[in-house]
Order: C-alpha cells, then structure tokens, then sequence
C-alpha cells in the first residue's frame, strides 16, 4: 500500500467510505475518546477545521476504545457527546481498534509508516494532498506546531 487513498473506512452508521475522497486534501487523522484527559482537544480540532477546512484541510475523528477504554458507548452516543458538547462539524467514523492484530486496516497502515503502538488518546497523524503519511504528533504535542505544518502544507 502506497497512501491512505488505498484505503476505506467505515463512516459511524457502518457505511464504506473511500479514503480516496479526501484526495488533494491535508488531513488529520485522529484517534478519540470522549472521556479521556485529552477530550478538551476537540475544542481544538474543530477550530483547525474551521480555520483552514475551506483551503483544503480535513480533520478525520476515528473514536477508539483503545489504548485507555476511555471510550465508551455507541458510535451515535459518541457523535451526539461531541456535536453538544465541542460542536464539532469534521468528519467522525466508526469506533476502531488502534492495536494488535485486530486493528482497523487504516492504523495498521498508519503505525507501519510511523511505528510504535498507539499508547495514548488524541495521537494524530498528518497526511499529504497525496495521501502520505508525513507526521505522527502525540497528544501532549502543541497545537500551534501541528497547525505550523498543516500551513506550510496548504
């Protein structure tokens, strides 16, 4: 596999859903958890989408049970926590395993490129117009470093 336009996810109701979409686009993909000490972060999140989305940027939400258990409930309760609670627009998709042999085909993908488990809530990976991994941030990473890159990529 080449880049993330190889692959497809499932969006929060279990429909299949291309990565290939996001093509020409610079993404964040971000593993979530509604009840994780890094949940504040889709404040965060969703004013970087709000701020560059119009110039071709996308923040990914792939909520995950992993590595903390911090994210429990239904793929709708978890959409409707973070619609009231951080009014978030950016694109949310069903829960995923981020490790082991049952991780989802997109984090396999994503930590055979930058290796190493998932160990925290909020790891975010950067991806190119073409669909390439460039970075892999953890949750404590400022947000102003992230967004430096994402400009610079735009």
């Amino acid at each position: 596999m080449n880049s993330i336009n190889e692959i497809s996810v499932k969006d929060r109701k279990g429909n299949l859903v291309p990565l290939n979409g996001y093509a020409n686009e610079v993404v964040l993909i971000v593993n979530t958890a509604t009840k994780s000490e890094h949940t504040s972060q889709y404040a965060d999140l969703e004013a970087l989408y709000e701020k560059y989305h119009s110039q071709g940027f996308a923040v990914l939400d792939f909520p995950s049970n992993q590595p903390t258990k911090s994210c429990p409930g239904t793929d709708e309760a978890v959409h409707q926590f973070c619609k009231d609670t951080y009014n978030t627009e950016f694109p949310r998709f069903k829960k995923v395993k981020v490790n082991g042999a049952d991780a989802d085909p997109l984090y396999k993908y994503l930590t055979e490129k930058f290796p190493g488990d998932i160990t925290e809530d909020f790891t975010k990976f950067l991806v190119n117009k073409i669909g390439k991994v460039v970075a892999r941030y953890d949750a404590t990473t400022p947000f102003s470093e992230i967004e430096e890159k994402i400009k610079e990529m735009l």
